[in-house]
Formats: structure tokens, sequence, C-alpha cells
């Protein structure tokens, strides 16, 4: 009986730790800005791109979510696609518009269902500022639904310009990685993002130009990603500041700079 015991704990230890191996996550600090598309010419925000960011090994693919009229979570920079303003407008309707590839408007689980189909590239997941603070949080909380739905968790990080967001963020998943988004003065300093419980600053990266920025992260436990970054004498920069992640439309840039790091 022991014997039995012993080997079905020993299968389900073996079972455990290959999972555990497959969720390795891609070792570096490059995020792709609405996946990989600039250099193919691809769709942002398109499964194509999210395929590219996952085919370069990037550690994450950004992405932007909003509501359509009918309550459909789709994949978009903008609030317009296509000439139509997507909270005023149907996902049939849009769906109607394809991308220059072929593609219609991703819906969010159709994009983290591909995602999810791989395990060393995060889904960086921003949520976009609805039109009144309420219907932010409305997203927000649909966003969070979906993922848990879908058990998608161990891929998403999330981001987001509105801090309430954030916040009910955690309220609704603690463990969540979460960052906040800003530029000019609307940072959150680390300190404040700490007491919050809040992971990352993710800021322009002209915010980290003045000030300590990366001291003060390193001393609070909190991680700094930089965007959007798309010249090699910014990547430099970063990389000798130890940045924790870079955001860049040109990944390709930033994987060849990495390799001469040591140089430099």
């Amino acid at each position: 009986m022991m014997k039995r015991i012993c080997f079905i704990f020993c299968l389900l230890f073996i079972a455990y730790t290959s999972k555990a191996q497959q969720m390795e996550w891609n070792k570096n600090c490059v995020i792709a800005h609405r996946g990989a598309w600039k250099k193919n010419n691809l769709p942002e925000n398109s499964i194509a791109s999210l395929k590219e960011a996952i085919r370069l090994k990037c550690y994450g693919s950004e992405f932007d979510v909003h509501f359509t009229k009918d309550s459909v979570i789709v994949v978009n920079h903008d609030d317009v696609y296509k000439g139509l303003t997507i909270a005023e407008s149907t996902y049939a309707e849009l769906s109607k518009e394809l991308q220059s590839n072929g593609e219609q408007i991703p819906t969010l689980e159709s994009y983290l269902l591909e995602g999810m189909r791989q395990k060393g590239t995060k889904l960086i997941l921003e949520i976009k500022i609805a039109k009144t603070p309420e219907g932010t949080i409305a997203l927000t909380d649909a966003v969070v639904q979906l993922v848990k739905k879908l058990k998608a968790s161990a891929w998403v990080e999330y981001i987001s310009f509105s801090y309430p967001a954030v916040l009910r963020l955690l309220q609704l998943d603690p463990a969540a990685k979460t960052a906040f988004l800003a530029e000019g003065k609307e940072y959150v300093p680390v300190e404040k993002l700490k007491e919050d419980h809040i992971g990352q600053a993710d800021y322009h990266y002209a915010i980290y130009k003045e000030g300590d920025w990366f001291k003060k992260a390193r001393q609070q436990g909190v991680t700094i990603n930089a965007w959007t970054v798309n010249k090699e004498e910014d990547m430099r920069w970063l990389i000798v500041q130890k940045a924790d992640y870079i955001t860049t439309n040109e990944p390709e840039l930033l994987f060849k700079v990495l390799e001469k790091k040591n140089d430099f």
C-alpha cells in the first residue's frame, strides 16, 4: 500500500514540476507594444502581431481593450475602429470591417485563447479609460471575470492609465500583477504604488530622466517599465539604468541592443 502511495505521489510531483517548467516565461525585458507589428507591416493589436511577438520570444505582448455597444470586449488601441466608434457599435458591425491582413477585430476571448497556446510570452492587458469612471470600472470587472473564466491569470498582467481601475483589479484579484501607466506629471511616486500594492511603475521614459526612480523603485520592491522606447540611444540608457522592462514598437532592435549590452 505504501509503495502505491509513494508511486502516485511521485507521478503527481513529476506532473507538477513538468507544468512548472512549461510556465517559464521568457527572461528578457522586451515588451512588444501592440504586438510585434511594425517590421512586417502587420495590423497593430492583431492576432498576427501577437503571434510575431511570441515568435520573437518577447517577455510580453501589450494590447488594449474596449467594450462594444453590446458589451463584447474587443482588442484595439483607439476608441474608433475603421471609422466606427467602438462603444457605439455592436461587435457584429465592427467585425464586418476587416484589418489589412484579413483578420476581424479580435475579441479579448480570442486573443487570450491564442496567447494561452504558448507559455513564454506574457499578455500585457491595458484597460482603456471609458467615457465615464463607471464605464471604466465595468470594463475592468468584465475583463477580470473573463480572465478567470478562461483560467488565463498566469498569462495576464494588467496595466491602465486609470488608477481606480488598477485598484479595482487588486480588489478582484489580489494576486494580479498590475502596473499604473502615466506620462507628463500624471505619475505616482513608487512609495504610493508600494503602499497600494501596485507592483510596477509603467511610465513614459522621459519621466525617468528626472529624479532617482530606479534606486527608489528597487528600495520599494517596485519594478519599472518604460514606454514607448524606439530609439537605440534611449534603449541603451534604460538598459544601463537596469530598467526591468522596456515597451517598444521596435522589439527586433531592442533584442539587438541587448546583445551588445556588455559593450556599453
